[in-house]
């Protein structure tokens, strides 16, 4: 058998790759395999220690596209965040009904957020390439972090990846550079109505007009 009609064997009918099938199932997991594995993932993940290193990823195709590969010097931590909006502690004194504000407070980050940054403090040898949702019950949501290892030979010498050697990159995930961080700081929203996102609304306030 010539090269050609082996390649033409392993090759795609459709032309669609493997990580098409798996985005399309995780693009909707309520009408999918991927409901049937959820419901047994999470049995075991509410049984597992918070911020798991783990050998593979769960969503090949998101960990892919968010720059991760399976050498050397990457890391995939699995995080678990609590539900729900941030809640204050009861006022004892007397305030007015409206100005009480203990339910329904929105906090500034997204729980995706809170993952990558809480799982930088528990690898503070890594830095937080990007993460991705995994799964969510009632109670909780667990997201995917992918992690780099600045200091391995490996990285240092990918050109791809040898950037975040640098230490302008360091503690990015505190400074809102990940995919998570820049939507959290408007950065996907560019012209009217985002004038005073960039470089930062903090940032943007201190200018002297």
């Amino acid at each position: 058998m010539s090269e050609e009609t082996q390649q033409q064997e392993t090759r795609p009918v459709n032309g669609k790759s493997l990580y098409y099938y798996i985005g399309k199932a995780w693009d909707n997991p309520e009408n999918s395999y991927v409901k049937a594995l959820n419901y047994e993932r999470r049995i075991v993940w509410r049984k597992e220690e918070n911020f798991l290193r783990i050998e593979r990823p769960t969503r090949l195709d998101r960990a892919r596209a968010l720059g991760y590969k399976a050498k050397q010097g990457y890391v995939i931590v699995r995080a678990k965040v609590r539900k729900g909006s941030f809640q204050k502690r009861a006022i004892v004194t007397g305030r007015r009904a409206k100005r009480k504000g203990i339910n329904q407070i929105t906090v500034g980050k997204s729980l995706q957020r809170m993952a990558e940054e809480r799982t930088a403090k528990r690898y503070p040898n890594l830095e937080v390439l990007n993460s991705y949702w995994v799964g969510a019950d009632g109670q909780q949501e667990w997201y995917e972090v992918i992690l780099v290892d600045p200091a391995h030979p490996v990285i240092k010498a990918d050109p791809k990846i040898n950037w975040i050697c640098n230490n302008d990159h360091t503690n990015r995930v505190y400074r809102g550079k990940t995919s998570a961080g820049q939507k959290g700081r408007g950065m996907r929203t560019t012209g009217k109505g985002a004038e005073k996102a960039r470089p930062s609304v903090r940032a943007n306030q201190r200018r002297i007009k």
